[in-house]
């Protein structure tokens, strides 16, 4: 296999020189794209330099399903990031990379990403998802590809020549190719579960569901924020009581590896709770099997810690009390977010 070493060092001065602000760059003669907002969600930002064309997203869909990103041409963004599963991959820590070895953490579900604007990854350690795609490129475990084998690899490809011409009216470039893989990723919308269908056609839900909902509203919806069903912040759910790990360049130390702020150790950015049922495991590092328990563990083993959300601080207690009837009827609800359209 060709040497395909693209040291991090190096990508970070790249990422640090040329970052993905093209103002060169067209968007072809392709009309932009109307992404589905729907009526109960908050409005999305704006991504003016990487407006969504449907050119831009058929070529970004092509690319995340292709192999060639990889540097052994076996792996590619849909490898671990799976539809069937809400773009989530299975398991606890992917051994799916290169190299087989297990990721460090939780491969996270792919839903509504045009709403997420506050950072990316567990801990927010990339701005957008422009950006975002070079560290599972570059990763040895991940996809450990050389940009310039792959940019090479797509010319020799008169099809992606023809498609990225209509996408950027340009030829082949490392940051259309990130911005293609954003756009795609932006245009998968999840909001047709039957909650969506109970919030906007009165749908009505079962006795049990019902009560889960009251419950998720008392319990649940401070960080699970309805309708995108996360906050796109940071919390420290109680998970660990301490925090000194610092191996592996601190990916143990949550938020905290980012914004060196002391108040962010052990907060992980909150996932969305859409199609939760089909995305198991659970949490940054995988390490609750089923929904039991995760609830298990908010009801009778959160953890205390400076950093605590004081969400989990009731009545002179971590955590929040369940009986096992509330656990059922939580469960219950959280099914009424799955979306048979989006899970396919």
């Amino acid at each position: 296999m060709k040497n395909k070493r693209f040291p991090y060092y190096l990508l970070y001065i790249f990422l640090a020189c040329t970052g993905c602000t093209t103002d060169d760059d067209g968007i072809g003669e392709d009309p932009e794209y109307t992404l589905r907002i729907p009526s109960h969600f908050p409005v999305p930002p704006e991504y003016p330099d990487n407006p969504m064309t449907t050119a831009g997203i058929e070529l970004g869909e092509k690319l995340f399903f292709d192999t060639r990103l990889s540097g052994t041409n076996t792996v590619s963004c849909g490898t671990c990031h799976q539809p069937p599963l809400a773009f989530s991959e299975g398991s606890r820590l992917s051994v799916k990379g290169v190299s087989g070895k297990p990721l460090l953490r939780h491969v996270p579900t792919l839903i509504n990403m045009a709403w997420a604007d506050n950072g990316l990854f567990w801990d927010g350690g990339s701005t957008n998802l422009e950006s975002q795609a070079f560290a599972p490129l570059a990763h040895e475990d991940e996809m450990f590809q050389n940009l310039d084998e792959l940019i090479t690899e797509l010319r020799e490809d008169p099809e992606y020549v023809s498609y990225f011409r209509r996408a950027f009216d340009s030829d082949i470039r490392i940051n259309l190719v990130m911005k293609a893989l954003a756009q795609y990723q932006r245009s998968l919308v999840s909001a047709d579960s039957k909650y969506d269908s109970h919030i906007e056609n009165g749908t009505p839900l079962t006795a049990i569901e019902k009560q889960g909902h009251q419950l998720f509203k008392n319990h649940c919806a401070t960080c699970h924020t309805p309708g995108l069903f996360t906050d796109n912040d940071y919390h420290n759910n109680g998970l660990d009581a301490t925090f000194g790990d610092t191996s592996h360049d601190e990916i143990y130390l949550g938020r905290y590896r980012v914004t060196r702020n002391r108040e962010d150790l052990g907060k992980y950015k909150t996932p969305t709770l859409r199609n939760i049922t089909v995305t198991a495991p659970y949490m940054h590092d995988g390490r609750f099997a089923d929904l039991r328990s995760v609830l298990d563990f908010y009801d009778r083993d959160v953890q205390d810690s400076e950093t605590l959300d004081p969400a989990l601080k009731q009545n002179n207690r971590s955590g929040i009390a369940l009986s096992e009837e509330d656990k059922s009827a939580l469960i219950a609800f959280l099914h009424t977010l799955t979306d048979k359209t989006y899970v396919r």
